[in-house]
């Protein structure tokens, strides 16, 4: 409801994020409450599999995607700033990643989960469906999305994090403005935070997923898959309380 925290760059991502978040809390966590008090998908039809799939795999990758440009973000705020003073410069530094990051995610999944002309394969006694889109056999389809939509996001998400902090503490001490340098360390140390817990949840389930690709069966570490997967859910407090401090903080 604030203009003015609308209108600042470092909160234009956080409010995406939480665009993205906003269906995997409405429709995804909805749908699995559903499912474990009827045991099974309800209504049984394709399109709550298709909704569901969309929610599960289109949003929680554009979260993946957004928190890695976050991180990345950060470097541009602090230490390039100057490329953001004019319009021309906000457009290609800012906006146009926004942009072009959202709009490719989006158009992906839609595609994929709705339009691919591939039989998809819907179990309603599992959870999510299965989670057996046929995308992820259809052509190299599936390497792309574990490659460009998973491996590079994380290990973009964790070096940009270590990365900024290091620039940090170099540049404190290069030019002795502590006064300064502390302020932005507290939005580096809340960054941190919040990048740990997504990269320390999302490598595991990583390192599964390369595992079931060379050969191990699917039904091997399920137990270990689930509890991975639902842990995820603690991205969504620390995701809310480091807006909750970052806002306080600005203000």
């Amino acid at each position: 409801m604030n203009r003015t925290q609308r209108q600042a760059l470092h909160n234009h991502t956080i409010l995406l994020l939480l665009i993205f978040y906003l269906p995997i809390q409405l429709i995804d966590i909805t749908f699995y409450l559903i499912f474990f008090s009827y045991g099974s998908v309800q209504p049984s039809q394709p399109i709550v599999c298709l909704i569901w799939w969309f929610a599960d795999y289109g949003c929680e990758i554009g979260v993946i995607v957004l928190m890695a440009w976050l991180a990345i973000e950060r470097h541009i705020l602090i230490f390039h700033d100057r490329l953001l003073l004019n319009r021309r410069g906000r457009f290609l530094f800012h906006y146009l990643p926004l942009i072009v990051l959202v709009t490719y995610i989006l158009l992906f999944y839609l595609i994929v989960i709705f339009l691919l002309p591939c039989e998809n394969n819907y179990l309603y006694t599992v959870p999510v469906c299965g989670e057996s889109p046929c995308y992820g056999s259809y052509g190299i389809l599936g390497m792309w999305e574990f490659i460009v939509h998973l491996s590079i996001p994380i290990l973009s998400e964790g070096i940009a994090s270590i990365a900024l902090i290091l620039r940090v503490q170099i540049q404190k001490r290069r030019l002795r403005q502590s006064n300064q340098w502390h302020k932005q360390r507290r939005m580096i140390i809340q960054l941190l935070l919040v990048s740990t817990l997504n990269i320390g949840i999302n490598i595991p389930s990583s390192i599964l997923l390369i595992a079931h690709l060379c050969g191990l069966q699917s039904d091997y570490e399920v137990e270990a898959q689930l509890y991975f997967f639902f842990s995820s859910v603690l991205r969504y407090p620390s995701l809310s309380i480091y807006i909750f401090n970052k806002i306080n903080y600005l203000n």
